[in-house]
């Protein structure tokens, strides 16, 4: 009974994040959600009370498979390609989506309270990225990598005016950016 509660939590989940990224936050509605899962509100309300308390799920899932790529990351301090690997494979495998919505819905997010609780995660990957590297160059790359890897797998490209880039793409460029290879094809 505890795995269908768990898959009708990410049905929600996957649903509700559909909507926001289609309308914004603001303009969907416990009713709307409802409706395209073909459920009462009543029984949506079992599981979320608010469309906040979805909002507040999704940073909650992505903040916490974040702490654990860091964790992993923390042990590791010379692993700065893996952890772009596993960053990447995150975004690309379930919270791309919930990154695009954190982006298009900036006020939401500031007025949940939750706008820094990513910002602080993804400055936490930064340090370890950078790996204490000063070279205000290196930490660039290091900025433009994530933002690669983050963007590279953004639904945003559906909407037909722009191409998505193949999935591999985002994370060769980030790898190139953060781990530069010599000539030589060993990494700096």
């Amino acid at each position: 009974m505890a795995g269908r509660r768990g898959d009708t939590r990410e049905r929600i989940q996957r649903v509700a994040l559909e909507l926001f990224v289609e309308q914004g936050y603001e303009k969907t509605s416990l009713r709307e959600i409802a409706e395209r899962l073909g459920v009462t509100k009543a029984a949506l309300y079992y599981h979320f009370r608010t469309k906040e308390d979805i909002v507040h799920s999704l940073v909650a899932d992505l903040s916490a498979a974040l702490d654990e790529l860091l964790e992993w990351a923390g042990e590791r301090p010379r692993a700065r390609e893996e952890v772009l690997r596993r960053f990447a494979a995150l975004v690309d495998q379930r919270f791309g989506p919930v990154m695009e919505f954190v982006q298009q819905n900036m006020p939401a997010m500031r007025e949940l309270g939750l706008k820094h609780t990513l910002g602080e995660k993804l400055a936490e990957l930064f340090q370890l990225i950078c790996a204490d590297d000063e070279d205000p160059a290196t930490q660039l790359r290091a900025r433009l990598a994530l933002v690669a890897l983050i963007l590279g797998a953004n639904p945003m490209f559906s909407s037909g005016r722009v191409a998505p880039p193949p999935r591999d793409v985002a994370l060769e460029v980030a790898l190139e950016l953060a781990v530069p290879r010599r000539s030589g094809g060993s990494a700096t």
